[in-house]
């Protein structure tokens, strides 16, 4: 099974609410606190198609320092919007989580309970066959 990863900042009311809602769901997420490692450009947009959402969804634009330099008001590319978010990580939405092939932007933190549900039949399927009964036994 493969790990779940929480991209993150660890001071963040959201960031926290999500990992305990994470514990309390018994997973323990490695955890990258983005403004300490910055997350790669190629990653972030990975992260963007694995939660099916264009690059400018990566971008908090309730930020000051998105006000401060006037993005609302811009038209960037990705490439642009990916080097302000290396510069100001604090206009990175979080937190995001990954697992496998998927990702989700877990804000508002309920989000995550949606994410661990659908992810619920794969781990039972990965988990059932120690379960089954020998072929031919019921």
């Amino acid at each position: 099974m493969e790990k779940m990863i929480i991209y993150q900042k660890p001071g963040c009311s959201i960031c926290k609410e999500v990992c305990q809602i994470l514990k309390d769901s018994g997973i323990e997420p490695d955890s990258v606190d983005y403004y300490a490692t910055p997350v790669p450009k190629a990653k972030l947009r990975e992260l963007a198609g694995k939660m099916g959402m264009p690059i400018s969804g990566l971008i908090r634009d309730k930020e000051q320092v998105y006000r401060d330099l006037r993005l609302g008001e811009k038209a960037l590319t990705d490439d642009q919007l990916l080097d302000l978010i290396a510069i100001y990580p604090d206009l990175l939405q979080r937190p995001i989580i990954e697992r496998g092939e998927r990702a989700v932007l877990a804000r508002p933190a309920r989000k995550i309970k949606a994410f661990l549900a659908s992810l619920a039949p794969e781990q039972a399927a990965a988990n059932t066959p120690d379960l089954l009964p020998p072929a031919g036994e019921s």
